[in-house]
């Protein structure tokens, strides 16, 4: 899953199954489903992993400028 547009569809769905979950049109399940991928989405991000003090390889310190 490296094609940052899946990833973008994929965050798409996610977002809707929040606002969907949030309204009560889907079960927890999806609730649950819906925060692990943000929560991993979140965390992969290059200015949390500066935080982290754990660089990318090839890819610049987020916090560094």
């Amino acid at each position: 899953m490296n094609d940052h547009n899946t990833k973008d569809v994929v965050d798409g769905f996610a977002v809707f199954t929040t606002l969907g979950t949030m309204m009560e049109f889907l079960p927890a399940i999806a609730s649950l489903f819906t925060i692990i991928w943000l929560g991993i989405r979140i965390y992969e991000s290059d200015t949390v992993q500066a935080m982290f003090n754990r660089k990318a390889k090839g890819k610049d310190n987020a916090l560094d400028e």
